[in-house]
This record gives C-alpha cells, sequence and structure tokens, in this order.
C-alpha cells in the first residue's frame, strides 16, 4: 500500500513538473508565475484574458503559452511549436503577428540577409517523426511581413549537435 501511494506522489509530481493539466487544476497566473517564473512574454487577449508566453529555450523544443480567462484563471496551455501553429503563418502577417502565434525566436539564430533584405526567425522544435528540426520565417527586411517559411530536421539542414541523440526530443 505504502509503494502505491508513493508511486501515485511521484506521478502527481512528474505531472506538475511538466505542467500537468493546468486548466483543471484551478490555478491563476499568480499561481503559474510562482511554479513557472516570471514569462518572456505576455499580452492582454480580445475576451480580457491574459497569454504568457514559456519558451524552453534554444536546446528545448516547446514554447508554453499558457491563457488565462477575465478573471485570472487558467484555462489552457499549449505548445506551439508544432505544426498546426506552423501552418497558420501566412503571407504578409506582420511580426507581431507571429510573435502571438509562436513566441518568440531564438534571438541569436535571428539573421538579416541584406542581399536579399531578409530577416529570418528561428525556432527549434520536435518535428512529427520525433526528430529535432528547425522552423524559419522568412520576413521581407523593409516592410517586416512574413514573405515564406521553412522547416526541415536538424538532421536534413546538416546540423548535428544534439541532433544524433534523438531520444531527446520526446514529447
Amino acid at each position: 500500500m505504502r509503494a502505491a501511494a508513493y508511486l501515485l506522489t511521484a506521478i502527481l509530481l512528474a505531472a506538475c513538473a511538466t505542467g500537468g493539466d493546468l486548466a483543471s487544476a484551478n490555478l491563476g497566473i499568480a499561481d503559474i508565475e510562482q511554479r513557472m517564473g516570471q514569462p518572456v512574454m505576455r499580452w492582454h487577449d480580445a475576451d480580457g484574458g491574459e497569454t504568457l508566453v514559456y519558451p524552453e529555450g534554444p536546446q528545448g523544443y516547446r514554447t508554453w503559452f499558457v491563457r488565462s480567462d477575465a478573471s485570472g484563471r487558467i484555462i489552457a496551455r499549449q505548445n506551439v511549436l508544432a505544426g498546426e501553429q506552423f501552418a497558420k503563418i501566412q503571407p504578409q502577417m506582420s511580426e507581431e503577428e507571429v510573435l502571438r502565434l509562436l513566441g518568440p525566436p531564438v534571438p541569436h539564430w535571428t539573421i538579416y540577409y541584406k542581399a536579399r533584405d531578409e530577416l529570418v526567425w528561428e525556432w527549434r522544435y520536435c518535428n512529427d517523426w520525433n526528430e529535432p528540426a528547425r522552423f524559419n520565417v522568412m520576413f521581407d527586411g523593409t516592410t517586416r511581413r512574413v514573405r515564406s517559411t521553412y522547416a526541415a530536421s536538424e538532421d536534413l539542414r546538416g546540423i548535428h549537435g544534439f541532433s544524433r541523440f534523438l531520444g531527446w526530443c520526446g514529447r
């Protein structure tokens, strides 16, 4: 009986460490900030709620959007670095619109190509085949509007660091 209690406690602690189901835990914004720290970005939504943005960093594969309702209660947590979010990026979107879909890109992977007058933002994510991959959004350098996007696994792009350890790209 005691072993079962320890196992249940371990499972619950693991769920908390990975975010668990925050919406059903009846948590507020202050609870999330206490658990996860200050968000990298935040904004108020049209419905009166708020979105908090937590990227895992350049070696991480996820950026978490934690959304609250108008009363400050957490209603959703979503990893936005995924195919369904990438598909929402359309030509002529502004930088702000992209940030509100994907969160901030990895700063030291952002590059401007003067010859093409093109700004490229890049995110690391785990693709559908459980491989480390990169997603790029290319902006017109003058208008700062989306020109196109590009996604490929790190192996296909010739990036070989940690990508050799595919087990690190778990979901």
